[in-house]
């Protein structure tokens, strides 16, 4: 199955469910042009899944670090962003359905156990079931992660990009 590019889809169209790399690609000034259109024209959808990525660095972060003071602002001026009505959590029967899927990417992907594979292709698998379930196209600079779950997940509409070189 051929990849969905962003620099070959139309600017205007349906929703998008945005994954935690978009944020962080942003962030760093690392998204190319034409996603950035997207991002201004079409809705956005938020997954609370990514929410949990983007808050793991409150607690992960050193507090006395000289930097870490401004990295949680911007993690909080991100999410304090987010419209309530746009922001979705997955329900139970999700959940369980995620469970089998996380489980064969692992197993297709050929990776070795206890290398965290796990719990990253449960987060994946939860925000791409909640992007099929909105009906949102999901995007993501995580191209190896969710070739794979759109390989597993028939319907499931990602849009790849890659990243640029940081600007300034």
């Amino acid at each position: 199955m051929e990849l969905t590019w962003a620099d070959r889809v139309p600017k205007m169209g349906g929703a998008l469910l945005l994954d935690t790399s978009v944020y962080l690609d942003v962030l760093q000034n690392r998204t190319p042009q034409h996603v950035d259109n997207l991002l201004s024209s079409r809705a956005r959808q938020h997954s609370a899944v990514c929410v949990s990525e983007l808050t793991h660095v409150f607690g992960r972060l050193v507090p006395v670090h000289p930097s870490t003071k401004m990295v949680l602002q911007v993690v909080r001026d991100i999410i304090g962003d987010i419209p309530a009505h746009r922001l979705h959590a997955p329900d139970t029967s999700t959940w369980g359905e995620v469970g089998m899927i996380a489980g064969e990417l692992v197993r297709r992907a050929g990776l070795p156990r206890g290398d965290g594979h796990e719990k990253k292709f449960l987060n994946d698998t939860l925000i791409g079931l909640q992007a099929y379930y909105l009906g949102a196209s999901l995007l993501t600079g995580n191209i190896r992660d969710f070739d794979y779950l759109s390989q597993i997940v028939p319907g499931l509409r990602v849009i790849f990009y890659r990243c640029v070189a940081a600007g300034p």
